[in-house]
């Protein structure tokens, strides 16, 4: 299985995504992966690699690549210095990247991601028609926006044109369980097709291996379900859609 880190043009700056990819020749589903706010790290790789061993081509774009040491100097993180427009074109042209590959069926991708990341995955969920199931993992700050735009996420959730799995630690503070109640009265609302799980014992971050807050039962339970929801909506004949100009 082989994994590499390749660059791509995002107005006429360098973003490194990391790419994993199945065996054989394809043409593979696909699914973006959004790392969480400390960037694309091992988690994020071995996760990358993992859902290549099942058969996807796995991409996760370094979204913070507009980000200096000098935005940070006040000790600030990182993600704190994010737009979501341009994040938003970020994603955008990491699923253009995707959908020219010769490996990838462009019919068949989708999204997911981890605290910030899982932020972007509902975001992107509503602002792309070119995933087919988006699965966030305790997205944090949904519903507020970021950089140059008076939209949150939550605010363009009429916009979500796939089904949605979301992923909830129960003692996480953000996304909290009144959070959880918010989207799901949303979603319901709109008529988008979701599911919620809610983890028992599990905090933040709860599905990072490398991480403090690792809860074992928890991430194993939710790599499961998250893969049965892949292969539900991702596998199957290869998707007849045409790739777009």
């Amino acid at each position: 299985m082989p994994s590499s880190w390749e660059a791509l043009r995002v107005g006429g700056k360098e973003m490194k995504v990391y790419s994993s990819m199945p065996a054989g020749s394809g043409p593979f589903p696909a699914v973006v992966v959004i790392h969480s706010a400390g960037g694309v790290g091992q988690f994020i790789e071995d996760f990358n690699d993992r859902l290549a061993d099942e058969g996807y081509v796995a991409v996760a774009p370094d979204l913070l690549h507009r980000v200096t040491d000098d935005m940070i100097a006040d000790g600030s993180r990182r993600s704190a210095h994010t737009s979501d427009p341009q994040v938003i074109l970020d994603v955008n042209t990491t699923v253009e990247f995707l959908r020219n590959h010769a490996a990838v069926d462009p019919g068949r991708l989708g999204i997911t991601g981890f605290c910030f990341g899982g932020r972007v995955c509902w975001l992107m969920a509503a602002e792309s028609s070119h995933f087919r199931v988006a699965a966030p993992f305790y997205g944090a700050s949904i519903m507020v926006p970021r950089g140059d735009t008076t939209q949150s996420p939550f605010d363009r959730t009429p916009g979500i044109d796939c089904p949605l799995m979301f992923h909830f630690g129960e003692l996480d503070a953000n996304p909290s369980p009144d959070d959880m109640v918010k989207f799901d009265s949303e979603l319901n609302r709109l008529g988008k097709p979701h599911e919620f799980f809610t983890y028992d014992g599990a905090g933040h971050a709860f599905m990072s291996h490398v991480g403090a807050s690792y809860h074992q039962p928890s991430a194993e339970l939710a790599w499961s379900r998250s893969l049965e929801f892949f292969d539900t909506h991702l596998k199957g004949q290869v998707a007849s859609k045409p790739i777009q100009a």
